[in-house]
């Protein structure tokens, strides 16, 4: 039976966005995953997955630890030997992909973003452009999430052979069209890690004078909370401004109560799954201007589109948003999941794996 070995930087991202793809390689392949070892591990290995215990330093830059990342993908490839490698995530993608270069192994690396030290330029931009150079350039295919992520890195790297993909795409039987809230309260919802660039100050800003405002309205905050953010939250919440609910596993019951996602980020994304997973529920967004976010909407007839870190627009289109009636809001939400039907249904992302693998293996 032929190897395939995934490499990831956390078992939750890849649990609930590629665990269709990884069932689809189970029933043909022997499949591999080295990660960090996290709570959804056990039911990766009930799928059939063999796991491979490989810490990561995420957000880290020290370049010793990297270097021991580096030596232990060579440990693994030179152990398993596998006869295609997929990468996901920035670590996994540069110093996989190096590895499987060195050792002529093919690799099929996943862009799910170029990261902040691509974004802000500098020395540090250089360095990680060198590395993605290093790792891609005998790539046998790179997945784009974006299509601005793919036109930057082509036109600083040579990439013999790549393909644009709708992110992750989103499950749409797990992620039913949700009946529409017919409650005269108007309840927002904010998922994502509460730091600083998913836009947390500008929604808490927003919810502040909206529910000044408009006293109907509930602002709610789901998601890990960075421990700068921590006591603002249980402030405002203590005022009645936010609920802060922590990090849920299924959001799905959030959505059930909500009229809106509101998703103000200018974090870096591939493709945003919080906008997926809402709009596949039938909920309008509100999100800003960049690529992997602004695809998923189409403004005004969707949800709305915002100008990153201006929390006075995003007022301005909150506003908007309370202007509708009920049943425009809910038409919103309809178009929405008619729109990630036709482009961004997880089945479409499977697919081009399985052909791109396919092509390569033979």
């Amino acid at each position: 039976m032929r190897k395939i070995l995934i490499l990831a930087n956390n078992d939750i991202g890849l649990y609930k966005f590629r665990k269709e793809l990884i069932q689809k390689l189970v029933q043909k392949y022997k499949v591999y995953i080295s990660l960090p070892y996290g709570k959804h591990i056990s039911e990766l290995e009930k799928i059939g997955c063999e796991f491979i215990n490989t810490p990561i330093s995420r957000r880290g830059t020290n370049p010793i630890t990297d270097l021991k990342l580096l030596w232990k993908y060579k440990k693994i490839i030179k152990s398993i030997k596998p006869d295609i490698v997929l990468t996901y995530t920035i670590k996994p993608n540069v110093y996989g992909g190096i590895m499987c270069r060195i050792n002529g192994v093919p690799y099929i690396p996943n862009i799910t973003g170029l990261g902040t030290a691509v974004e802000n330029g500098g020395l540090l931009q250089k360095i990680t452009l060198g590395l993605y150079k290093a790792s891609l350039k005998k790539a046998n295919c790179v997945f784009f999430q974006n299509k601005e992520n793919k036109e930057f890195l082509s036109s600083k790297i040579s990439i013999y052979n790549q393909k644009l993909i709708p992110g992750s795409g989103v499950n749409l039987r797990h992620y039913s069209r949700l009946d529409y809230p017919q409650t005269r309260e108007v309840h927002f919802l904010f998922i994502a890690r509460v730091m600083k660039e998913k836009g947390i100050n500008e929604y808490l800003e927003a919810a502040e004078f909206i529910r000044d405002k408009y006293p109907y309205t509930k602002f709610h905050v789901l998601g890990f909370c960075e421990d700068e953010y921590e006591k603002k939250l249980k402030e405002m919440q203590g005022r009645g401004i936010i609920e802060y609910h922590g990090m849920q596993s299924d959001v799905r019951e959030f959505h059930k109560f909500a009229h809106c996602t509101i998703h103000p980020t200018f974090y870096p994304e591939g493709m945003s799954n919080v906008l997926l997973e809402s709009a596949a529920c039938g909920r309008p967004l509100i999100t800003t201007n960049r690529s992997g976010c602004k695809e998923i909407v189409e403004k005004e007839r969707t949800g709305y589109i915002v100008r990153e870190r201006d929390s006075s627009d995003l007022i301005k289109k909150i506003e908007m948003f309370l202007s509708l009636d009920n049943k425009e809001r809910e038409r919103m939400g309809i178009l929405g999941r008619e729109k990630v039907e036709k482009e961004f249904s997880r089945d479409i992302v499977v697919n081009s794996y399985l052909e791109v693998i396919k092509e390569t293996l033979g």
